[in-house]
């Protein structure tokens, strides 16, 4: 499977560092801070739906908040559109909608959005997490 091109930068590290987990950052792969930011980004819509549930709307908003700029500032930020050809463009697409569907979810209170954006990232982590297990074999 083709990977698109990524490098980070110094804004991408920050979102990492958003993740918590900035002690496995440093030294870290490319491809392992990508798995990191997926990671992230489950956890915090697993925690906005938590808080959702429990009618906490500070702590759903921090945790929307954060996987939008997981989302922006770390896997949309890290795609390079022109070397990584249509895979690299059709997930930028993707990353951009995730990031509407979280804003309305947020201002919508709606658990359905957050839903969604689970069901359209799960199966690109899990397509990442099997790449690293390949080149382990």
């Amino acid at each position: 499977m083709f990977a698109p091109a990524f490098s980070p930068t110094k804004r991408q590290l920050g979102a990492y560092q958003q993740v918590h987990v900035t002690t496995g950052v440093d030294g870290a792969s490319p491809h392992r801070l990508v798995q990191m930011l997926f990671e992230g980004l489950l956890d915090s819509l697993a925690r906005a739906r938590g808080a959702m549930a429990h009618g906490n709307v500070a702590v759903k908003g921090e945790e929307i908040g954060r996987a939008v700029r997981i989302v922006e500032e770390g896997l949309k930020a890290g795609l390079n559109v022109e070397e990584g050809g249509q895979l690299a463009r059709d997930l930028h697409d993707l990353y951009a909608y995730v990031t509407v569907r979280l804003t309305y979810a947020n201002l919508r209170n709606d658990e359905a959005a957050i839903v969604e954006c689970v069901k359209l990232i799960e199966p690109i982590a899990t397509a990442w997490d099997e790449i690293a297990q390949k080149a382990a074999a």
